[in-house]
């Protein structure tokens, strides 16, 4: 244990890292519990449906773990078993399903009509003979779909026109009444959470103050190190009464004020305080990844401006359509465009750039041999360099064939 007032910028770093599990040793996920203990110490793996190199939430575990079959995480989200659940924790997350009574507050909020999407909150009120409908058909044949449902109604077109089925099973996810029961091709199919939920769990009922409070305590945990709007972001955390919450928990010494070099906001820390002495990390991140959810703490940490461009028009993206930070010794140190070519077998590199500073020969080696992993692990026969853009697209091209591919 160590007792400090301040942290300089890489104590803060390896801290960070060695909470997010990035320890530089080789394991293996070998079963659905050392699987989920891995989750549970992330608190969080968010789930997003671009599905261009790999659906996201298969990532953090093989950028943390290396190669791991993605059947155990099937297993633990939607197994007869499971160990986690899906819910808005930071977006929609998988959570472990021990903290499902932490966010029964979220769910009472929007059975209120409160903190959910505009167009949702009109169920609280309004179409209550619909929403009964779409009960009953789950009670009655679920789990189900959204295109499963009778007389669902038509979507509106585009990404998110959903129809009023969708919308009431969207809903109802919020309040807690259905969850995910399992994915059918990614679609989500719904059943009342009492079907999906063990009773030992579900029966649990804690104070909103006293769920807050943990989930804190739990955000602090997996960042290691941040301010009190890192902790609040982890699992999206109301502004109202989270500074109340921080207080109890400095006061019951579980946490700790502290001073980071660079950081203009005081930070706070999990007790007892471990300063790891070094972090060998070198792995690949989702767009997604625990690590650097919050833009701002990210470029406090590694001095790393991140931003997506899945939604910028392709003429004014700079780094690629699905990037991914390439974390290498505690430093991300480039960025690498990637797509899962599943017609010919093989993962396009469609751009890879260096960081200012940084010397792209030194990243080119420990970069195609992570590329071969993950071209393995997706089962891919090689890695295909497309783009000319950045200099390290250039030494991987003139590398030729990357090993292991």
């Amino acid at each position: 244990m160590v007792k400090r007032d301040s942290l300089s910028a890489p104590e803060a770093r390896r801290i960070a890292l060695a909470a997010q599990q990035f320890c530089g040793q080789p394991r293996t996920l070998a079963s659905v519990s050392a699987l989920a203990r891995a989750a549970t110490k992330l608190g969080a793996i968010q789930i997003d449906s671009v599905n261009v190199l790999v659906r996201s939430h298969y990532l953090p575990l093989h950028a943390r773990f290396g190669a791991y079959s993605r059947e155990l995480l099937e297993r633990a989200a939607y197994g007869r078993d499971r160990r986690l659940f899906e819910y808005w924790g930071h977006e929609c997350s998988l959570l472990p399903i021990d903290y499902f009574p932490l966010f029964r507050w979220r769910m009472e909020r929007a059975r209120s009509g409160l903190g959910t999407w505009g167009r949702l909150r009109r169920y609280a009120t309004q179409h209550q003979t619909e929403v009964a409908a779409v009960l009953a058909q789950l009670r009655e044949r679920g789990p189900l779909g959204a295109g499963d449902l009778s007389e669902a109604g038509k979507s509106k077109g585009g990404w998110w026109g959903w129809s009023q089925g969708k919308e009431i099973l969207e809903w109802l996810f919020w309040t807690g009444a259905v969850t995910t029961a399992t994915r059918r091709n990614f679609e989500r199919l719904y059943d009342l959470t009492e079907r999906v939920i063990p009773p030992s769990i579900l029966g649990v009922t804690l104070p909103a103050a006293d769920a807050q409070r943990t989930l804190l305590l739990h955000a602090a945990q997996a960042l290691g190190v941040g301010t009190l709007a890192d902790l609040r972001d982890y699992f999206r955390l109301p502004t109202d009464g989270v500074s109340a919450r921080l207080a109890e928990l400095i006061e019951a010494g579980e946490l700790a004020s502290i001073r980071v070099e660079g950081w203009k906001q005081l930070a706070y820390v999990r007790l007892p305080l471990r300063i790891p002495r070094r972090v060998a990390a070198t792995s690949l991140l989702s767009p997604f990844d625990s690590l650097i959810w919050e833009r701002q703490r990210t470029e406090r940490l590694f001095g790393f401006r991140f931003r997506l461009e899945i939604y910028t028009p392709a003429h004014k993206r700079v780094h690629g359509y699905y990037v991914l930070p390439f974390l290498h010794g505690e430093r991300i140190v480039a960025r690498v465009d990637l797509k899962s070519d599943r017609a010919r077998s093989c993962l396009q590199v469609r751009g890879a750039s260096i960081e200012d500073g940084v010397a792209a020969r030194s990243v080119v080696e420990p970069l195609a041999v992570r590329l071969a992993e993950l071209a393995e692990w997706l089962e891919l026969e090689r890695v295909e360099i497309v783009a000319r853009r950045g200099e390290l697209s250039r030494l991987l091209r003139r590398r030729g064939r990357v090993r292991g591919a």
